[in-house]
């Protein structure tokens, strides 16, 4: 007779190697689908524009300051050449405003999937990164990493008719 010999695989286990790799892919669904659903910045252009009245600020150390009444709002102009001016304006009613010759040059750029603001005026020039634009809502970080919240001006119309 003749020796067979055996030589046997060791068992692998199932179980666990297979929950290893469905939790691999399942992290990778995870992940592509939090990053697809991230805002492209491209679509805040649209909305930046228009009258916005600060709403509130939320400070680097997490203190907030809200604005319930403001007597200045700001006005924002931009090209299509994504370049325009901020002003400060003064509302009075039925859609007029006081304001100065003072404005702040500014130009938007797509920078690392972000929107930011440059601003340039003859004594300064700064940064902000628009976090949010929506027809409703603009909220920018600043470099002190200040978070302004504002929300679409609405005029005041009175009807002074008698």
């Amino acid at each position: 007779m003749k020796n067979i010999i055996v030589i046997a695989k060791p068992r692998q286990k199932r179980g666990c190697g297979n929950l290893f790799y469905f939790k691999c892919i399942l992290l990778v669904v995870i992940m592509f689908g939090f990053f697809s659903c991230s805002e492209n910045p491209e679509t805040y252009i649209q909305h930046v524009e228009g009258y916005w009245e600060i709403e509130e600020v939320t400070m680097a150390d997490g203190h907030k300051k809200e604005y319930k009444f403001n007597e200045t709002i700001d006005y924002i102009s931009v090209n299509d050449s994504l370049k325009g001016f901020r002003k400060k304006l003064k509302p009075v009613i039925n859609d007029t405003y006081f304001t100065s010759a003072d404005a702040e040059t500014l130009e938007l750029k797509i920078e690392n999937n972000k929107l930011n603001i440059y601003y340039s005026t003859p004594y300064a020039n700064w940064k902000e990164t628009v976090l949010e634009a929506t027809s409703d809502q603009l909220r920018i970080l600043n470099e002190d990493e200040n978070i302004y919240v504002y929300k679409r001006y609405t005029p005041i119309k009175l009807d002074l008719e008698e």
